[in-house]
């Protein structure tokens, strides 16, 4: 190919600055793939209806799969894997996994990120406020109950006053 074909391109990527060469047909999804080998999101329909290639770019979820790497150039990327610290995980994954909201784990990836912009729009979601959001995202699994569970519960690890206060209190709890 050539070089007029070709750009590079720096962004931050989980907190890093990163910079890549590529085509100007690659998407973000196999520029992480193959030049940061971060697998978390993955492709699935190549038509950006599953969900499964969501990453974050500036804080906005995308689908992977069709989103132009050129696209990204001094964005800020956030996959999957940077959402932990170290072995701390983020409050979103400790949801899921507190809650079982996965079962294969093919799909999760791009829910917990889904969830992560969801929960930074509206951190006290309804179940039908999460349904409608993460709508973009399907489970073979049909996990659906245990993800809106997941995404409660990592509402309340989200939230400052759940953190001070004894017990999970959503909004709109009354005291008994």
């Amino acid at each position: 190919m050539s070089d007029r074909h070709q750009r590079t391109i720096a962004f931050t990527l989980n907190g890093r600055r990163v910079r890549a060469s590529v085509a100007t047909h690659e998407t973000i999804l196999e520029v992480l793939q193959r030049d940061f080998g971060l697998f978390g999101a993955r492709e699935s329909c190549g038509q950006g209806l599953c969900g499964c290639c969501t990453v974050l770019v500036d804080g906005t979820a995308v689908s992977g799969c069709l989103y132009l790497a050129a696209f990204v150039d001094d964005a800020d990327i956030v996959t999957v894997e940077g959402l932990s610290r170290g072995a701390e995980l983020h409050p979103i994954q400790r949801a899921f996994v507190e809650k079982t909201g996965f079962q294969c784990g093919f799909c999760t990836p791009g829910v917990i990120l889904m969830t992560k912009e969801l929960l930074g729009r509206y951190p006290h979601p309804t179940d039908e406020e999460i349904r409608h959001y993460l709508s973009g995202n399907l489970c073979r699994c049909a996990a659906y109950p245990d993800i809106i569970e997941a995404v409660k519960r990592a509402a309340e690890l989200m939230d400052p006053a759940t953190l001070t206060n004894p017990g999970p209190r959503r909004h709109g709890d009354t005291e008994t």
